[in-house]
């Protein structure tokens, strides 16, 4: 059953919350050295070179996307656990992926396994409409929050409304379809085929594809819908945590 587009509404855990970094209301900003050294350092000499993600993955406060006791590795060369069995991918990984992904300011955009929106906001800094699905309602909450607040943004930019829906990840949402791009942040063995259903001609997915057999790398693909089929294009070897749920999802065959 396809879930409807209404705006996710932020419950008692928000961006202030002692389990996530909070603002600082005095202006200042003690990780803003650490974001800059995570863009120049990891990034940047990991063949990322669009300006817009360079400039959006300075801006946004990552530290506010796990709990408090995790911030201070944040802008580590590697991924952060929000809660059990979920992270936030390694900022290499995701900023190589989301290039790859061609975005395009005014693009619908379904992003898969969510979480507390970090990838949201990216997306939505570079203009792109954005449905982010996840299917913990807390973490959801928590996304909304932070990708509706400027002070997310060092620069506080306001940036396009991400809209939040609370569902089964493998079922993606119908209400929007169809899509120009998917991400699904996160690795998986195949891709999902009612996400694949809800692509519009010619749009394209991007994820990590887990390896199904012993001794083989996990890689970050680009696939793009052509003839009602996808054709997948490997990209480069990532090291990216699973995400559980669809480890059982009825999926695309190549």
């Amino acid at each position: 059953m396809s879930q409807s587009l209404s705006m996710v509404a932020p419950s008692g855990l928000v961006a202030g919350d002692s389990r996530i970094a909070g603002h600082h209301p005095s202006g200042s900003d003690p990780f803003a050295q650490a974001r800059g050294l995570m863009v120049d350092g990891q990034v940047r000499p990991n063949q990322v070179n669009d300006p817009r993600i360079i400039e959006a993955m300075r801006q946004i406060r990552r530290e506010r996307f796990v709990p408090e006791a995790a911030r201070l590795l944040a802008y580590r060369d590697g991924e952060v656990e929000i809660t059990s069995g979920r992270a936030l991918t390694e900022p290499r990984v995701i900023a190589r992926l989301v290039q790859a992904a061609g975005v395009r300011a005014g693009e619908k955009v379904l992003l898969v396994g969510a979480a507390t929106g970090y990838v949201a906001a990216l997306l939505a800094c570079l203009g792109a409409e954005v449905v982010a699905l996840e299917s913990d309602p807390a973490l959801a909450a928590l996304g909304a929050s932070l990708t509706a607040d400027r002070d997310t943004f060092a620069d506080r930019r306001s940036v396009e409304p991400v809209i939040w829906s609370v569902g089964p990840l493998a079922a993606g949402v119908g209400a929007g379809a169809p899509y120009d791009l998917i991400v699904i942040d996160g690795a998986v063995a195949c891709i999902p085929s009612a996400l694949a259903a809800q692509l519009r001609a010619g749009g394209r997915v991007v994820t990590v594809i887990s390896p199904q057999r012993a001794g083989r790398v996990a890689c970050a693909s680009l696939a793009e819908e052509v003839g009602g089929g996808l054709r997948p294009v490997p990209l480069f070897d990532a090291a990216v945590r699973p995400i559980a749920e669809l480890a059982a999802a009825p999926a695309f065959v190549f």
